[in-house]
């Protein structure tokens, strides 16, 4: 069994294609970018991108991915390692504090940017609520969203 992955194809180790697709990431593919958090699908940490829509990987299993395009955090990285735009905005504001939740949210983010490409704060409020930070970056969050949005570094 075969998934695709970050734009490529990936063999599927035996024994792993009912096991949720956090921990097939994680583990045999080693992938760590994709965060545990609640393994409910309730805190976001683990937010990867399924055929470009935001979904929970703990939530997800790589038999029912098959002709899917997952994207990781580690897939948002263009040629030569140049950050994706929301990398960069990430970066540019300061938006991490303890960073664990970051991931998720940076997925959750180009996710909402490719649906909504200048979405309101209403908008990023409600695509971000399900990714739970408790730093409170959320104002950078939507900071750097809208740098992004408007094309524009500080």
């Amino acid at each position: 069994m075969h998934i695709t992955l970050n734009q490529h194809p990936q063999p599927v180790p035996t024994g792993w294609e009912d096991e949720p697709l956090l921990w097939l990431l994680r583990e045999p593919l080693g992938l760590t970018g994709t965060r545990f958090g609640c393994g409910m699908g309730q805190c976001g940490a683990c937010t990867v991108l399924i055929d470009g829509v935001a979904e929970r990987a703990c939530l997800q299993t790589a038999r029912g991915l098959q002709g899917r395009a997952i994207t990781t955090i580690e897939g948002l990285a263009g040629p030569g390692g140049t950050l994706h735009p929301v990398q960069q905005a990430w970066l540019d504001l300061c938006v991490p504090q303890c960073g664990y939740c970051q991931s998720g949210q940076i997925m959750g983010a180009v996710a909402l940017l490719r649906a909504t490409p200048r979405p309101t704060d209403a908008q990023i409020d409600a695509a971000m609520s399900g990714h739970l930070c408790r730093c409170g970056t959320q104002q950078r969050v939507r900071a750097a969203i809208h740098q992004v949005a408007r094309g524009t570094r500080p």
